[in-house]
């Protein structure tokens, strides 16, 4: 009933946003849908999947530095760019799979970091390209069916449409069959492959289901930015996505959307009077974890729970 209220109010709010707020928290509202995409694919791996990564900023940054070139630099219409560069991402995410998957734990995790790496290195070296440090600008946004997403309010609705497609169809994914045995992966690696399942193969299909929704996010971003700088393939990006996964709660739908807005209320608001923003960040995720140490939407699951045990 709880869960239930809860989704009620905050799809309210979404719908009621454009109506009842400025431009200012429009344009937030909208930066917030795209990370909290970028932090829902990295809990696929994360939460679901046990493969805790730091290179997901790779799937972002490719996927919108490839839009960027093809729509800017090359012509390309904004609906055949788009299409490439999320199927590039994707067959990115594949080659990217085979090699991390060869390890696990903190193996897993050094193997996406170097990977990412690469990429964040590349994108600077590469100037004849990428343009460098300078990044790339001048970029525009697409027009589906004809409606144009120059102002705050139209691009928020586009954000949003994607947003729910995005939370529905990872929903459906995790709830599936293949959701529960990707679960048991997770939790009992050796116990599902003598049941005759290739926890390989699981982990592999999860990790470029979660790379296709990275590259989806990236795609947002440099339509909202209109502006792509190799920082958007850095650690710090990757890292920003895997607090917001485990401060909302891993292993949860809610839970990173949760995340998601935290660290970008505190990124936004915080950055304005504060000038190591990073070190706030870090003390309000420290506060999360003494305090609810699976997660804020657990951590208030929990605590409804032992409300609803005391007052019977």
């Amino acid at each position: 009933m709880i869960k239930t209220i809860a989704f009620a109010i905050f799809a309210g709010l979404l719908l009621v946003l454009p109506l009842a707020a400025g431009d200012y928290y429009v344009n937030l509202a909208s930066q917030i849908l795209i990370a909290a995409i970028f932090a829902l694919s990295l809990n696929l791996l994360v939460g679901y999947g046990g493969m805790t990564s730091l290179g997901h900023a790779s799937f972002l940054g490719v996927a919108a530095y490839a839009c960027a070139l093809l729509s800017g630099r090359y012509g390309l219409g904004h609906g055949p760019a788009a299409l490439i560069s999320v199927a590039g991402t994707t067959l990115m995410a594949a080659l990217f799979g085979l090699i991390a998957l060869r390890a696990t734990g903190l193996g897993f995790l050094m193997i996406t970091l170097a990977l990412s790496q690469v990429l964040w290195g590349l994108a600077y070296r590469m100037s004849n390209v990428t343009n460098g440090d300078n990044g790339l600008s001048g970029l525009t946004r697409p027009a589906p069916f004809g409606i144009p997403l120059d102002n705050a309010a139209s691009f928020y609705w586009f954000a949003l449409i994607v947003f729910a497609v995005a939370f529905v169809l990872m929903a459906v994914f995790v709830s599936s069959s293949f959701g529960s045995s990707l679960k048991g992966v997770r939790d009992q690696p050796r116990r599902m492959a003598a049941l005759g399942f290739n926890p390989w193969m699981i982990r592999w299909i999860t990790f470029i289901y979660a790379g296709f929704w990275g590259g989806v996010s990236g795609l947002l971003y440099v339509y909202y930015n209109k502006y792509i700088h190799p920082t958007s393939l850095s650690t710090t990006s990757s890292a920003e996505a895997l607090l917001s996964v485990i401060a909302g709660g891993s292993g949860t739908l809610g839970g990173p959307v949760v995340g998601a807005t935290l660290v970008m209320l505190l990124k936004n608001y915080a950055s304005a009077y504060v000038e190591r923003w990073n070190m706030l960040l870090g003390l309000v995720f420290l506060f999360i974890v003494l305090v609810m140490p699976t997660g804020i939407i657990p951590g208030l699951r929990k605590l409804a729970s032992r409300k609803k045990g005391a007052s019977q």
